[in-house]
């Protein structure tokens, strides 16, 4: 059996912003994740120091990726919510019975 979508799906207003929040996080993103590539081409026994906890560089650098990753999730995730919820207002029924 199939069935159709579990909402409406209708325009969505605020997608050009979520688009531009989504790409300005990408490159942030990319950019630190940059740093830790260049860092492993230039001088990879700098990944061996120590940083915190007798965690070396490479350790703390991969779980700061990780941790920063999920956090710009939830950031975007909330940002978009908003905007979604102020740019996206439904359409009001004016026709007595609600909707059709």
């Amino acid at each position: 059996m199939l069935h159709g979508p579990a909402a409406k799906l209708g325009k969505d207003n605020a997608s050009a912003v979520k688009s531009k929040l989504g790409l300005k996080l990408f490159a942030v993103y990319a950019l630190i994740y940059a740093g830790f590539v260049v860092i492993n081409m230039v001088d990879p026994n700098m990944m061996e120091m120590k940083i915190v906890a007798g965690l070396n560089l490479a350790v703390v650098y991969g779980f700061g990726l990780i941790i920063l990753a999920i956090i710009m999730g939830i950031i975007y995730n909330g940002i978009c919510t908003n905007c979604e919820d102020s740019m996206n207002k439904p359409e009001k029924n004016t026709e007595k019975g609600g909707e059709k």
